[in-house]
């Protein structure tokens, strides 16, 4: 056993994040020179970031037999809407299912025979085993008009008794060649309707029933980007007038009377987004930032908030810590909520994580962005056509006190997005390059998928990089949800393939040490119960080798519940100077 009698300690908490932009000489100890699908948490440390569930069970029909992503994700009236090739379809928060009768299964005549139909739609599309029907009428105890084999699936044989369930209902049709979505939930008259638009295609509206009905005026017609503003419905982005702001008049979507309250406004830059923050309207263009403020047309006034930086892709935009923030070219900035002397201040957020966003920034125009508000988060997505989901990169952007946090993200690649919070339930949905809708911050994996965790300290040399220090013992204090799946690492002078590499340790939660009034008790795969204290117990780690600068990893290997990593204690003894 060693001696100890002489052992130094030195500790250091998980705080600062990702930083790419110095020299690990000059990093702060608790930052981190990798972090990988860990994020800032807000209650101290770095968290394995949780994983994603298919939030519908069910594939969304695709309109062609190629490979559509989900342009369009959407939370409202306790549905989802989805829009994918050419059509928009709904989803109810429950799904429905039935089963094959006995005795009858499916026929040859178009039609399945269940147990009820109550409560499915009158037409739509279903689903059982693997494959996906459509049909066209319903009895009390069939369906009709049945087409077999759609989607893109095979026909298969069923047996009785085999469920057989709703998926989705097609809510509208014809969208041709329709782009990515925006949309806006609104209510005008006292109704909760909501807003598409596709850069193509009308704009059109949907109420709580989904009925459509598309905006037919010339206009607005294949509008990028659409708002609520002061009781106007604002429309930009159409392909032929792209510096033009077209409003509807006060608290009607779909009337342009310029004699009753209608109007257009034209900016010098072409358009990329919009987004209502307090009192203002910001207009996001290629190269400048408009602020529109005012009630209505009388009023309404567009003053220039910079005109030397703009924003390249509108889906970056994100109300966020109260600010709002967006991808601007050089990174990500925040419109900060403060106005000064009739301007606005803007700030670059991102220049710790720059080279993620420099490697990126080629073709912004697929990028995807949500915020998880109860933990202060704005994510960004790296999507690209082609590029595998373990591929796609992103950062997490943590707001903590007053400074920005950031980690990088592997693994999750949506083709469109919605947050929604309803009752102090937050709902973060996007949609997929494979056609699924996906729940994030659920379960351990990404649908299956390990998550890949990586963490790694800056190098350290405990202020002198001189003296060779001989490793006796690192502590880990970290906070569970379960067992954990890690290793920790300890590597030496920066890693030279000379210094002495000593094998992985497991990050074993059975010996966890139990102390009074400190940590936990129960420790098991599921089992973390407190004792007298809270759920932060340590983890003694005898390490071996010695160096003169050390750096220590955590590789995850993700698929068991997330745990923060709170802060280490390194113990050693000094050897003799260099």
């Amino acid at each position: 056993m060693p001696d100890l009698s002489q052992t130094s300690p030195t500790a250091f908490v998980c705080e600062g994040g990702l930083v790419k932009s110095r020299s690990t000489f000059i990093m702060q100890p608790g930052q981190a020179l990798e972090l990988l699908n860990f994020e800032p948490d807000i209650e101290g440390g770095y968290k394995r970031i949780t994983g994603f569930r298919k939030h519908i069970n069910h594939i969304v029909p695709q309109t062609s037999s190629s490979s559509e992503k989900v342009l369009l994700t959407a939370f409202f009236n306790n549905n989802i809407m989805a829009a994918r090739g050419e059509k928009i379809f709904t989803s109810a928060s429950t799904e429905l299912s039935t089963k094959i009768v006995s005795g009858t299964g499916m026929t040859g005549s178009g039609t399945i025979s269940v147990d009820s139909t109550t409560g499915f739609s009158s037409s739509g599309t279903l689903q059982i085993n693997s494959e996906i029907f459509t049909y066209t009428g319903i009895s009390a105890s069939s369906f009709t008009g049945v087409t077999r084999a759609t989607n893109s699936t095979s026909a298969a044989d069923h047996a009785v008794d085999d469920v057989v369930s709703e998926s989705w209902t097609v809510r509208d049709t014809g969208r041709t060649s329709a782009s990515k979505y925006t949309f806006e939930r609104f209510n005008f008259d006292g109704n909760e309707k909501i807003i598409v638009v596709d850069g193509v295609n009308d704009p059109t509206v949907f109420n709580t029933s989904f009925s459509a009905t598309d905006v037919t005026e010339s206009t607005v017609e294949g509008s990028k980007f659409v708002t609520a503003f002061k009781g106007h419905m604002f429309y930009a982005g159409k392909s032929t007038t792209p510096q033009t702001l077209v409003f509807s008049q006060p608290f009607d979507e779909d009337a342009f009377n310029s004699g009753s309250g209608a109007g257009s406004i034209k900016v010098d830059d072409t358009i990329t987004g919009l987004k209502t923050f307090r009192d203002s309207l910001f207009v996001f263009c290629e190269n400048r930032i408009f602020r529109l403020t005012g009630s209505s047309s009388s009023d309404f006034a567009v003053t220039p908030i910079t005109r030397n930086i703009g924003c390249v892709n509108g889906d970056t935009i994100q109300e966020f810590a109260g600010d709002l923030i967006f991808l601007g070219p050089d990174g990500l900035r925040t419109v900060a909520g403060t106005a000064r002397i009739g301007d606005v201040e803007l700030g670059t957020i991102s220049s710790n994580v720059q080279s993620i966003f420099d490697e990126n920034l080629i073709d912004a125009s697929l990028f995807e962005s949500i915020v998880i508000p109860d933990k202060t988060q704005y994510r960004i997505f790296f999507a690209k056509d082609g590029q595998g989901q373990s591929l796609t990169s992103g950062v997490a952007c943590v707001m903590k006190g007053q400074t920005f946090e950031f980690s990088e993200l592997r693994g999750i690649k949506p083709a469109s997005t919605d947050t929604f919070v309803e009752a102090g339930d937050v709902l973060v949905l996007h949609g997929g390059y494979d056609g699924y809708i996906y729940r994030q911050e659920k379960g351990s994996d990404f649908d299956g998928t390990a998550i890949l965790g990586q963490y790694r300290s800056p190098d350290l040399t405990f202020g002198d990089a001189g003296i060779r220090k001989h490793m006796q013992r690192v502590i880990l204090n970290f906070k569970p949800e379960g067992s954990i799946d890690a290793d920790l690492f300890v590597r030496y002078d920066y890693e030279d393939r000379n210094a002495a590499r000593p094998a992985a340790y497991a990050l074993d939660t059975s010996s966890v040490v139990a102390q009074y009034g400190s940590t936990t008790y129960g420790v098991g795969s599921t089992n973390f119960g407190t004792y007298g204290g809270v759920s932060e117990p340590l983890i003694r780690q005898p390490v071996e080798g010695s160096g003169f600068a050390v750096a220590l990893r955590v590789n995850d290997g993700g698929t068991t519940p997330p745990y923060s990593l709170k802060g280490f204690q390194l113990e050693y003894q000094l050897g003799a100077r260099r």
